[in-house]
């Protein structure tokens, strides 16, 4: 392209990035260019953060951000209701200032944030990560292939909620574990939110098989995407790969948001193989809203999990009030699963009838 590359070495490379594998020293295109999602780049903390001053690491692991330290990261919008409210700017060139995101390495410009933060750290652009031939290195270039249909599958679970930090993680781990104790093969994933290690590690770490997320889609985050259809069935037929008897799936944020989680629910295929439907709230009108949204599009919540039934008397008033199973992944994990594993059972034995009917004689 002829254009002159600038070689940088780097201090510490964003999660975001892991796919693409980064070497420390980095070929960069410091002119301006037009900006992409996904796209990766090199730039410089210029200030720091008492509250979000944390890198993960491709490793999974955090290291502190200080002030100087030249970051790999890649280009992504945010819609954080309690974090960062960001997009990617229309171009980029060498000394544009811009913010980090989140902790995975996602740079934007922000634009607001929740009252409990303070503002997001400020980075300058260093330049565009680069190829040998000046082509802009992009976090999609190492994506997995994608797949448009999702024909059969192990029975998923779907853990939605009514907003980010609702206990969502928490009963996907928790359900993960007590599946793994049980004996099953459980594989997890991450439909929706902001790139980041941390959900999924946490899924391993709990005894997931196998795990895969939307970044391993080539998305920094599903702000702007119209249909999480197709990202969905990716993950979910790379996760049928490892032979599961369950797949785990949780959908971060909530179903009202900017990261297109209702789309998931409005894909039969996907709706199809949903053997259990877990729905995290923090209060109850919460709950109340979550389960008139699915009836409005023909589905039922089968489990309400999440902080609103940290006390006994947020189970015993949703069952009561609401008639629907709650269950805590906190006080009573093996409930929790036992309620899953029930709805789960009686899908696969609907599904084995309707198999054998359907069977030639």
């Amino acid at each position: 392209m002829g254009e002159q590359l600038l070689q940088v070495n780097v201090d510490k490379i964003g999660s975001v990035t892991a796919r693409l594998n980064l070497p420390k020293s980095l070929w960069v295109v410091t002119r301006g260019r037009r900006a992409r999602a996904g796209h990766v780049v090199v730039v410089r903390a210029l200030s720091d953060s008492a509250t979000y001053n944390q890198l993960e690491l491709p490793t999974g692991r955090l290291a502190k951000i200080n002030p100087g330290d030249l970051l790999v990261g890649a280009l992504g919008s945010r819609r954080a209701l309690k974090g960062f409210v960001g997009d990617v700017p229309r171009e980029v060139a060498a000394g544009d200032k811009l913010h980090l995101l989140n902790m995975g390495g996602v740079i934007g410009l922000c634009t607001g944030h929740h009252s409990s933060l303070g503002d997001a750290i400020q980075v300058e652009i260093i330049g565009t990560v680069c190829d040998e031939k000046g082509e802009a290195r992009n976090i999609a270039d190492a994506a997995l292939a994608p797949c448009d249909r999702l024909e059969a599958s192990a029975p998923l679970i779907f853990i939605a909620g009514a907003c980010m930090n609702s206990g969502k993680t928490y009963a996907a781990t928790e359900l993960i574990k007590q599946a793994t104790r049980a004996g099953l093969r459980v594989a997890a994933g991450k439909l929706s939110g902001v790139a980041c290690l941390r959900d999924t590690l946490n899924m391993s770490d709990h005894g997931a098989i196998a795990t895969a997320s939307f970044l391993d889609c080539g998305l920094p985050s599903t702000v702007g995407i119209s249909d999480l259809g197709p990202v969905a069935k990716t993950i979910i037929e790379t996760l049928n790969e490892s032979g599961p008897d369950w797949i785990v799936i949780e959908l971060g944020d909530g179903i009202l948001g900017g990261y297109a989680v209702d789309s998931v629910f409005d894909d039969d295929e996907l709706i199809a193989h949903m053997a259990a439907l877990v729905f995290c709230a923090s209060d109850y009108v919460g709950v109340w809203g979550g389960i008139e949204w699915f009836r409005r599009r023909g589905l039922s919540v089968d489990v309400v999990a999440g902080s609103v039934t940290d006390a006994k008397m947020g189970e015993d008033f949703i069952e009561r009030e609401f008639g629907v199973r709650a269950g805590n992944a906190r006080r009573d994990g093996a409930r929790l699963f036992a309620l899953v594993r029930d709805k789960i059972e009686r899908f696969v034995a609907r599904r084995s009838s309707s198999e054998a009917e359907l069977a030639p004689c």
